[in-house]
């Protein structure tokens, strides 16, 4: 596994998940897993050992000396990358989400690389090379053309997690990664053309896959394929959608460390008084029979903020002045949005906006909440609607990803949630009232709703499995 972050030793976003429980899930089906990834400035490696390899790498137009650190992690062996272009900066790709760092093709070009060697000095050559995301995408050109032939045998598999992140770069910079021109590392045309990491992935992979099967297809459509559509389609009987898991030991109703009160399908009291300190601690009502709609999320155009927040009134307010609910957001993002939410949540008591990154706060919300917003324009996987089902909160989302592939409208005699298709503040204001509608109509027991989401099984190892059938379709042993 190549990835640029996983947990716990970094983490920006869901790859970090990612990379880290699939790694383990795989080694718990008895698979010989190593993961190699970055030693960040925030990486707390004290527990792993400095291993004694020491390997210049050609990048920059110099020689980069690399060491490398190791430690076990859960069956999986973790290697990190120790260079001064990871360890002397505490950020991933940049100081701020905003702001990335103007050297990451030679940054990510060295992950690259240094995977690479790093087999080589182990003596350890995989029969998969599975890359995660645009930061490892010169590996397969970098295995394939290795002039000692040492991954011949070895199969690549590349995972997009959310193919609008592309690492595109300056065509020129290429002569500083010291990598041989090839024509699939580049896109756009004239004086566009451009280096294209997650282009360059694509094209050298033998095995694409994705994190959900919806997305999978969406990609292949220009709506969503942001500019590679063409290129996935012409790969699509090696490109293969594969829901992502959660962690079910973490997000566990009935064990979870970071709640005061537990509770399970066949005792949702706990859940109940969760709700009241939940409205206690955000500053709303504490109203038993008021539904309560949680959203945690990156506060950004993808996630639905515009057509919740545009107009006037906008969708939010009519929720709010309309509807017997109230709502609670958690999530940093886009500056310009996150003035509208704190200026509507001073105008309605029943709006709770909290612009803070809290894991904690993440799983009082999935656990108090009755119900949970994710009005996604696209969604490659999505993690929080597996987490509230688990949780007995009923999710009301978008149609689009991984939502489609996870949530089951509650028109169907097996429903878990709200699904609907328009991506508009309209459609957005008739779900939630749908949804509200439902928790005060007796003719639905919503408990019988909660109860059947709570039953579903997101584990990693089922995903881990549908991985392993993947890898076997070209294995080349």
């Amino acid at each position: 596994m190549v990835s640029s972050e996983a947990v716990p030793f970094s983490k920006s976003g869901g790859l970090a998940d990612v990379a880290s429980s699939l790694s383990i899930a795989l080694a718990a089906l008895d698979h010989d897993v190593r993961l190699i990834l970055p030693c960040y400035g925030s990486t707390d490696d004290s527990s792993f050992t400095q291993l004694p390899y020491l390997v210049e790498i050609p990048n920059g137009g110099k020689l980069e000396a690399v060491r490398f650190r190791h430690k076990k992690h859960n069956g999986v062996s973790v290697y990190l990358v120790d260079h001064r272009w990871f360890t002397e900066r505490k950020g991933i790709y940049g100081d701020t989400s905003f702001a990335p760092y103007a050297d990451n093709l030679l940054r990510f070009t060295l992950l690259s690389k240094a995977a690479l060697s790093l087999c080589r000095e182990l003596e350890w050559i995989p029969e998969i090379l599975h890359c995660h995301d645009w930061t490892t995408g010169l590996v397969p050109t970098l295995a394939k053309h290795d002039p000692d032939k040492t991954f011949a045998k070895t199969t690549v598999v590349f995972t997009i997690h959310n193919l609008a992140y592309q690492g595109d770069f300056p065509r020129l910079d290429l002569l500083l990664s010291e990598i041989p021109v090839d024509p699939t590392l580049f896109s756009g045309e004239g004086i566009h053309r451009r280096i294209n990491m997650l282009k360059a992935g694509l094209e050298g992979s033998d095995l694409i896959t994705t994190v959900s099967p919806t997305y999978a297809k969406e990609i292949q459509e220009a709506q969503q394929g942001c500019g590679l559509q063409d290129l996935l389609r012409s790969k699509q009987s090696h490109l293969f959608g594969i829901l992502n898991g959660i962690d079910t030991d973490e997000w566990n109703p009935q064990t979870d460390r970071l709640l005061e009160n537990h509770f399970s399908s066949e005792d949702l009291s706990g859940k109940d008084i969760l709700k009241g300190k939940m409205q206690r601690r955000f500053k709303l009502p504490v109203q038993a029979d008021t539904p309560v709609i949680g959203m945690i999320s990156r506060i950004a155009d993808q996630k639905g903020f515009v057509e919740l927040c545009q107009g006037s009134p906008c969708a939010l307010e009519q929720i709010l002045t309309d509807l017997p609910v109230q709502m609670l957001i958690v999530g940093t993002g886009d500056k310009a949005i996150e003035e509208k939410l704190t200026t509507l949540a001073e105008l309605h008591d029943n709006l709770s906006v909290n612009l803070i990154f809290s894991n904690e706060a993440a799983h009082l919300v999935e656990a108090g909440s009755d119900f949970f917003l994710m009005p996604s324009r696209y969604e490659p996987c999505g993690l929080n609607q597996m987490y509230s089902l688990r949780y007995g909160t009923i999710p009301i989302a978008r149609k689009t990803g991984g939502l489609a592939d996870s949530i089951v409208d509650i028109a169907q005699p097996d429903g878990t949630g709200i699904l609907f298709d328009d991506m508009s503040g309209t459609a957005i204001y008739m779900a939630v009232k749908r949804a509200i509608d439902v928790y005060k109509t007796e003719d639905q027991d919503i408990s019988t709703i909660r109860k059947r989401g709570m039953g579903v099984d997101f584990s990693w190892i089922n995903s881990a499995e549908d991985y392993v059938k993947v890898y076997q379709k070209t294995h080349k042993g």
